[in-house]
C-alpha cells in the first residue's frame, strides 16, 4: 500500500462554510436530501459546541497517533481534523496536546472515529471533538498512513476539502462541490422552518399545516369517542 501526504487541497466556499455553520447538522442533512449524515456511534464530548469547515483527512494504523502529528502541518484556519483508522480501534488517540496544535492553526475541531483522551482539558480549552469512544489508552507513533485521502466514517464517504458541519445532533459530510447549492437550500428551509414555528407558536396544529387529516382519512385511522374505545367497538 502506498502511503502519502497530499499538500494543498481544494477549499469549499467560505459563504457556504458559513452559512452551513450557523445552521447546523440537521438543516444541512435535510436540505442536501437526507444525504451526508454519519452514523451516531460519533458523539461530541462536550455539549454546546457547532463547528464547520473543510475536511483534512488522516488514515491511521490503529493504536497510531504518527500521523496526526503529519497532518497537522496541512491545516489551516478553519479547518477539522478528521481521522480514521484502517481497522477499528478505541484507543486514545487524541489528547490535549494535539489540541493546543491545532488550535495554534485555527482549527476548529475533529471528527474522530475511534478514541479521545484529555476530555476534562479538552473541554477547559474550548476544543470540540466527536469521537467514537473517551479512552485513555495510550498509542504508538511507529506506522504508516496517509493524508488528505479518501476516508470512510461510519456511514458516510469523506473526501479531502468537503465539508464537516458537526453539533449536538451529530456529524453531516457535505461534498466540497456541493457545498453551495447545499448552503442555498439550507438558508431557504430555515426561512421555511420559521415560518412554520412562527404557525406553531400560534396555535396551528401539524395536522393542519401540513395536510395530515386527509392522510389519516387515507390511512383508515378514526376518531371515536373515549367511551366507544373502551367498550372495544374500534
Amino acid at each position: 500500500m502506498n502511503h502519502v501526504i497530499v499538500q494543498n487541497i481544494a477549499t469549499p466556499d467560505p459563504w457556504a462554510v458559513e452559512k452551513l455553520l450557523s445552521l447546523g447538522v440537521s438543516t444541512t442533512h435535510e436540505a442536501m436530501g437526507k444525504r451526508g449524515l454519519v452514523d451516531p456511534v460519533l458523539r461530541p464530548i462536550y455539549p454546546g459546541a457547532r463547528v464547520a469547515g473543510r475536511a483534512v483527512t488522516v488514515l491511521s494504523h490503529p493504536g497510531d497517533n504518527l500521523m496526526i502529528h503529519a497532518a497537522i502541518e496541512q491545516c489551516e484556519a478553519g479547518d477539522i481534523l478528521v481521522v480514521t483508522t484502517t481497522s477499528p480501534s478505541v484507543d486514545g488517540m487524541f489528547g490535549d496536546l494535539f489540541a493546543t496544535s491545532l488550535q495554534a492553526r485555527g482549527v476548529r475541531g475533529l471528527v474522530i472515529n475511534a478514541g479521545v483522551r484529555d476530555i476534562h482539558d479538552l473541554r477547559e480549552m474550548g476544543f470540540p471533538v466527536w469521537s467514537k469512544a473517551v479512552h485513555a489508552q495510550g498509542t504508538a507513533k511507529r506506522n504508516p498512513g496517509s493524508v488528505n485521502v479518501p476516508v470512510v466514517l461510519p456511514g458516510v464517504n469523506v473526501f479531502p476539502g468537503d465539508v464537516i458541519v458537526a453539533d449536538d445532533d451529530g456529524v453531516v459530510v457535505v461534498p466540497r462541490a456541493e457545498a453551495t447549492q447545499v448552503a442555498q437550500a439550507a438558508l431557504a428551509r430555515n426561512d421555511a422552518e420559521l415560518e412554520k414555528k412562527k404557525k406553531f407558536s400560534e396555535g396551528i396544529l401539524g395536522l393542519d399545516l401540513y395536510g395530515l387529516r386527509q392522510v389519516l382519512e387515507d390511512l383508515s385511522v378514526r376518531y371515536v369517542e373515549s367511551e366507544e374505545a373502551e367498550d372495544g367497538k374500534p
